[in-house]
């Protein structure tokens, strides 16, 4: 057991539950965009572990950014096989993994490749997204970038119509642990008018020693290079406010500074875990606009707007508030 768990550290995209049975939850959560961007959707795999074990079972839960519409299908914890080598997951008939997702719901079905997938760059005591926080055994939840990026290939049966994501744009992270945070506000989008290009920033209250601080993850994948702002960096929080329909977040380190206005789109109500079971609700957009600058000693590097982009803001978000 602790060597798969050990295996999974280093790999986050992996399942990491191995020998958990309560109090535990892990979901990936894969953004399908067709090419005409017409077609939105979040397919989202997860396996939810209840404290009393009542409830505990596998799911798949579809949401439809463009008519805020979602599903959600439960099965058997037998169902649920993941591998230990790498991140493959079937829970029925479905199939998940880094490059193919085949899906046969009742009004979901089909295959999609995922193609050029880019993730998010291994270091040296950092094997993701999380830095040195992936070695840290307490934390309330943990998280992960499959690819910043990837194209899409192939089509979809959704309610008896054919979607066809050829050349299409995909997305995919992941997320295990306990509980979502109490609060939390999470970006993301890769349709940039420059192709590659791909934006995820959260920044969340964070349990710590009986604590807790306002950590943050940001990274802009542009030209190749990925540039990376987070709590365990040294970057700084410059400022987090929300105004009406708007939130913008400003992240610094000594020499380049990110600002991201998110302007929110129509949202769709998703199950999420508390406490390892899937009894929350928060609200998700698919068609969030973002204005994302980012400047190096002053001189431009970047401005854009980020398209068909994922937007929750959950929680006190006060709690998130600076400047």
């Amino acid at each position: 057991m602790f060597a798969k768990r050990w295996k999974a550290i280093w790999n986050p995209d992996m399942y990491h539950g191995w020998g958990k049975t309560q109090k535990y939850f892990e979901g990936w959560y894969c953004k399908l965009v067709d090419s005409a961007e017409n077609h939105a959707l979040a397919v989202i795999l997860g396996i939810s572990f209840a404290e009393d074990g009542q409830e505990s079972h596998a799911f798949i839960q579809i949401m439809d950014g463009k008519k805020n519409t979602a599903t959600y299908h439960q099965f058997d914890l037998k169902d649920f096989v993941p591998s230990d080598q790498k991140f493959e997951v079937w829970l029925g008939n479905n199939f998940f993994s880094a490059n193919k997702i085949i899906l046969d719901l009742e009004e979901l079905k089909g295959t999609v490749e995922l193609v050029d997938i880019t993730p998010w760059p291994k270091m040296l005591k950092a094997p993701g997204i999380m830095g040195w926080y992936s070695f840290v055994p307490f934390m309330e939840c943990y998280h992960g970038v499959v690819s910043l990026d990837h194209t899409l290939k192939g089509n979809l049966i959704h309610n008896g119509n054919t979607i066809d994501f050829n050349e299409g744009i995909g997305y995919m992270e992941k997320d295990w642990g306990v509980s979502f945070p109490s609060s939390y506000i999470w970006m993301q989008s890769n349709h940039f008018n420059t192709k590659n290009t791909s934006l995820m920033l959260s920044v969340a209250n964070i349990p710590w020693l009986g604590s807790s601080f306002i950590g943050f993850i940001a990274g802009l994948w542009y030209k190749e290079k990925l540039y990376k702002f987070a709590t365990y960096t040294g970057a700084k929080q410059q400022g987090t406010k929300i105004e009406g329909d708007q939130c913008t977040i400003v992240l610094g380190t000594r020499k380049l500074k990110l600002t991201v206005t998110a302007h929110k789109g129509a949202s769709t109500e998703l199950i999420h875990p508390i406490q390892g079971q899937m009894k929350g609700k928060i609200n998700e957009s698919l068609t969030a606009k973002l204005d994302v600058l980012l400047e190096e000693n002053g001189a431009l590097i970047f401005k854009e707007t980020g398209r068909n982009a994922g937007l929750e803001i959950a929680g006190k978000v006060e709690e998130l508030m600076v400047g």
